[in-house]
């Protein structure tokens, strides 16, 4: 399907740079990033939180209790 944009020039520049960089094709380039911030955009905070805490990559009780009080001691300095 084909669609036609009204880009400003330095956008122009900066998509043909990518796709120099990249070694694809201008429209390449405009899928990827489409498909990337959609799929950034549909990320939930509480449910990335929720699977970091589920698969135990997070700080121990102990990592968070020392972070929390360096941060306090920082705080006061």
């Amino acid at each position: 399907m084909k669609r036609t944009f009204s880009l400003d020039h330095a956008t122009i520049e900066r998509l043909r740079m990518l796709g120099s960089r990249w070694g694809v094709s201008e429209a390449e380039v405009l899928r990827r990033v489409i498909a990337e911030t959609a799929a950034a955009e549909a990320q939930n905070p509480v449910e990335l939180l929720d699977a970091l805490h589920a698969s135990g990559q997070g700080l121990s009780a102990e990592q968070a209790a020392a972070y929390l009080g360096e941060a306090r001691q920082d705080r006061q300095n």
